[in-house]
């Protein structure tokens, strides 16, 4: 559906607010595809993107009342408590230490090699990442440190930093093209000097 469309429908979130179970329900079925649109960009898996949905949609229920028509549209406000919620799902996603069951023939001085060397490439590509920011000009550093390093939004990151809107976009998005470009760089590079 148009999102100029959704903003100009009958507005669902106050009514939420007040407790309206019907307004809950054409609230699932008004912003269901924008909600799952943005979550399977963001989740590794079909059942992950499930709970993000459900986690959304309980989360916009919950704080319906803090919706204010001065600030933003509806569906803009809906995409936000979205975006907000999946970067606290893969937050916590990543805080947690995966665990997956060995196969009973593993050995295990094989996985401690293996593991070590994971860990070394690991700490060689966090390296470069970093090498690649600090090169940044400082601008463009900030703006992605305020962007991937904090989850902040454009507008955020232009109130904290009293920098125009159009700035911030426009550097982070000079920042990510010049560290992607240097990464590449560096990929390059190493593949080079193996041949």
């Amino acid at each position: 559906m148009d999102v100029s469309v959704l903003a100009s429908a009958e507005p669902l979130l106050p009514r939420i607010a007040a407790g309206d179970e019907r307004a809950v329900r054409e609230c699932v079925a008004r912003y269901g595809s924008l909600v799952w649109s943005l979550v399977r960009r963001w989740s590794p898996n079909p059942q992950e993107a499930e709970d993000a949905v459900q986690d959304v949609f309980i989360d916009i229920w919950r704080t319906a009342s803090r919706f204010d028509a001065s600030r933003a549209t509806e569906p803009g406000w809906v995409a936000m408590v979205t975006r907000r919620r999946l970067i606290d799902r893969m937050r916590r996603r990543q805080r947690l230490p995966e665990l997956d069951s060995l196969p009973d023939d593993m050995d295990v001085a094989d996985e401690r090699a293996q593991d070590v060397a994971h860990d070394m490439d690991r700490a060689a590509r966090i390296d470069q990442a970093r090498a690649v920011l600090r090169s940044l000009p400082a601008a463009q550093r900030r703006m992605l440190e305020l962007s991937l390093l904090e989850g902040k939004t454009h507008d955020e990151i232009a109130r904290e930093t009293e920098t125009p809107l159009g700035t911030v976009k426009s550097h982070t998005r000079r920042g990510l093209k010049k560290a992607r470009d240097l990464l590449n760089g560096v990929a390059l590079g190493a593949a080079e000097e193996e041949n």
